[in-house]
């Protein structure tokens, strides 16, 4: 059963001011450990591919909160959720910290999926329970 529904869409090029404004510190804020990794690699090949990644993941992390109905609060948190990708490629949500055992609890599990065009990146996630 579904019990929760997220979306977010973002425009790229207010990324790019943040980051112009914060450096960084705007990455590492929004992105986990692995997560960050990839951004760095990808910036350091493609600066626009590094930031079509930030985008991409922070618009999933805003539909992940929608989904879950907290928003932005705890346990809620940028870096508690990561979207790493499986070895097909495939988004997926990997959740750390205390929002894990809080996610579990419930018996959810997360769908993911993430795209960008030009200037806007769009996710969207779907929550469900696994039991019955």
């Amino acid at each position: 059963m579904i019990v929760g529904i997220g979306t977010d869409l973002c425009d790229i090029r207010r990324i790019q001011a943040t980051l112009t404004r914060k450096g960084e510190r705007f990455a590492e804020k929004v992105l986990g450990p692995e997560e960050l990794l990839v951004y760095r690699q990808r910036t350091a090949r493609v600066p626009a591919r590094g930031l079509r990644y930030l985008a991409t993941r922070f618009a999933a992390k805003e539909a992940f909160s929608k989904a879950i109905g907290l928003g932005m609060r705890w346990p809620m948190t940028w870096r508690h959720v990561q979207v790493l990708n499986a070895a097909s490629g495939r988004p997926e949500i990997s959740l750390r910290g205390d929002l894990l055992p809080w996610f579990d609890a419930r018996g959810w599990k997360a769908h993911v999926t993430v795209t960008d065009e030009v200037d806007h990146a769009l996710a969207f996630v779907v929550v469900e329970t696994l039991a019955p």
